[in-house]
């Protein structure tokens, strides 16, 4: 619920703001919060252990059998 008051306060900021006949240069504050979001994304993906030698043996039995069920929907379409 918390997104919704940042979101909402922004959406009349940019209605009075476009009543009134002004257009602010968003360009850096856009920046710099795209920025920061990659790179709070980045320091929590950081915080997540993974095993990697499982997860590639689940993903490459999952391209095996995503494959293998392409090829066998093809035969059975002909």
């Amino acid at each position: 619920m918390n997104i919704f008051i940042p979101l909402l306060a922004g959406l009349l900021l940019g209605y009075l703001l476009k009543r009134a006949g002004k257009k602010p240069n968003l360009e850096i504050p856009t920046s710099v919060a795209l920025l920061a979001m990659i790179f709070f994304l980045g320091v929590k993906t950081g915080e997540v252990h993974v095993d990697g030698l499982w997860l590639f043996g689940v993903s490459t039995i999952f391209a095996v059998f995503t494959v293998a069920g392409s090829l066998l929907l093809a035969e059975v379409a002909k």
